[in-house]
């Protein structure tokens, strides 16, 4: 039972991936590699060598601003180190041993690419570099970036073991976007900061061309190095449905994320498959009004796709010649189908009702005896 919960919970948040082979009309991008996700459901709208593990440049700091925010230090007072305050590259121009709050690094980390504020972060969170970096990738491992690896917190080219893919980097951002702070900091177009030592504050805006050129963007974050190249992502909402797009190694990155972005708008809509609460339809009499689903589930469909989508129950049972004492909070799963092909799932949930008496459970092995060897309903 707990092995078939593992598998299918891990399975859930990579999310399932969807070729863009339908009725919508095919694009293309000059990104060495790029994902379109879905961003409710995790439904990949397009890709292209969407799993090539490459270098990633500054949209790393998305993993650094994520940690950072959940740390629950964002109020705090961050001391720069002279470590911080040497780092190469893009920078916030932070002076060696100034006080600056956590909050206003993250800002500067996301709108500005400022490296000397992902050591700072860095060490603020985890107190040094290492040890937060040992941090980021505990996170990926928990969220299912599976072909990542980081070395640092900011991106720069001085490690040769700091990769990832468009399709983790696309799990990272749907991961991130679910946190409200990071949502508001990543579509913050400009931001002030304290300037210690000066008559003015720090004056930021923020380096996401999209936010500025595209009318249904809502953030992102770019980057760039020479072993790199390009890269970004970008988020975008337009209507119902909400968008990640990740490039990597795109000379016409701003141009691409915005046909990826109105490729999908013109060609899919968002379709209600559950409602969260009770799940109707079920026939075993064991499972039969006590199956919950505790969240919606919508999917992005063509035309031609929703008249080919099926959905399939399946329920678990106890493994042969056992019993359970109580029902497992998790009882099954509902799996989505377009053309036979597996597109998303949600996890389903037994929650008995408070009234129900105790002579239910004498029942209970009556019951299990009218559940299918396959555990699968309609």
């Amino acid at each position: 039972m707990a092995l078939v919960f593992f598998l299918f919970f891990s399975f859930v948040t990579h999310g399932q991936v969807v070729k863009a082979e339908n009725d919508a009309q095919p694009i293309s991008v000059s990104a060495q590699a790029a994902i379109l996700m879905d961003q409710t459901s995790g439904r990949v709208l397009y890709e292209k060598n969407m799993h090539k593990r490459m270098r990633i440049a500054s949209i790393t700091k998305v993993m650094t601003a994520i940690l950072a925010i959940e740390s629950g230090k964002m109020k705090e007072k961050v001391t720069v180190s002279n470590n911080a305050y040497g780092t190469e590259g893009s920078s916030i121009y932070l002076k060696k041993g100034e006080k600056i709050t956590l909050r206003h690094l993250v800002y500067g980390l996301l709108l500005r690419s400022g490296n000397d504020a992902a050591v700072a972060i860095a060490e603020k969170v985890a107190g040094s570099v290492d040890g937060f970096v040992y941090l980021m990738n505990q996170k990926a491992r928990e969220i299912g970036m599976l072909d990542t690896h980081f070395a640092n917190p900011h991106g720069l080219d001085d490690q040769e073991d700091h990769y990832s893919t468009a399709y983790d980097m696309a799990i990272l951002t749907r991961y991130a976007m679910q946190n409200p702070e990071f949502r508001k900091i990543f579509g913050t177009k400009y931001h002030k900061a304290p300037n210690p030592g000066e008559p003015w504050d720090r004056s930021w805006k923020n380096k996401n061309k999209l936010l500025f050129r595209y009318k249904y963007a809502t953030g992102g974050k770019t980057g760039y190095t020479k072993r790199a190249g390009r890269t970004l992502i970008s988020t975008a909402s337009k209507g119902d449905m909400d968008l990640i797009a990740v490039t990597l190694n795109d000379g016409d990155d701003w141009r691409d994320h915005q046909n990826l972005f109105n490729w999908a708008f013109d060609n899919y809509h968002m379709m209600s498959i559950v409602k969260k609460g009770k799940v109707t339809g079920i026939k075993n009499p064991y499972y039969k009004g006590n199956l919950y689903a505790h969240r919606d589930l919508r999917l992005p469909v063509t035309e031609r796709e929703k008249a080919e989508l099926t959905t399939e129950v399946t329920l678990f049972k106890p493994s042969k010649g056992k019993r359970w004492k109580k029902p497992p909070e998790t009882a099954g799963y509902l799996e989505v189908f377009i053309d036979g092909e597996k597109v998303s799932s949600l996890p389903l949930f037994y929650e008995r009702p408070v009234k129900e008496q105790k002579s239910f459970w004498l029942s209970f092995v009556h019951v299990l005896t009218m559940i299918l060897g396959t555990g699968r309903y309609g």
